[in-house]
């Protein structure tokens, strides 16, 4: 994570963002060559919350969720469940939430950035 980026008082183009980015772990990593990188930068805290926004490119990949709600900026993707719960098909403009321990895949097909807010009470 970065550190945090002083919101108060101000507006930032969250599409535009300079972000910190890593390769994401391999053993989340289903399909995508080279791997693929996961950007992200913090902007700030609400309550237990922490907001910032995050990056993907395109590719498979897997994770254990955490408590979010977030809003894609831009790109598309479609997330699964593996407890067979309804895709989520993303796309700029959608507004989702995730639960706390829910398995996912996600099938990234556009570079997808969205502004999220996670619990930082219920972080894995």
């Amino acid at each position: 994570m970065t550190e945090n980026i002083p919101l108060l008082g101000a507006c930032i183009d969250a599409a535009s963002l300079p972000l910190h980015y890593e390769a994401l772990a391999d053993h989340k990593v289903l399909t995508g060559s080279p791997r693929p990188l996961v950007g992200m930068a913090v902007l700030a805290g609400l309550g237990d919350c922490e907001i910032g926004v995050w990056e993907i490119g395109p590719s498979t990949t897997t994770d254990v969720e955490t408590d979010e709600v977030f809003l894609v900026l831009f790109g598309e993707a479609t997330v699964k469940f593996d407890d067979g719960s309804a895709d989520l098909v993303l796309k700029a403009g959608s507004l989702a939430r995730l639960r706390r321990n829910a398995r996912t895949t996600w099938h990234v097909t556009q570079t997808l950035r969205k502004v999220f807010c996670v619990s930082k009470t219920t972080e894995n």
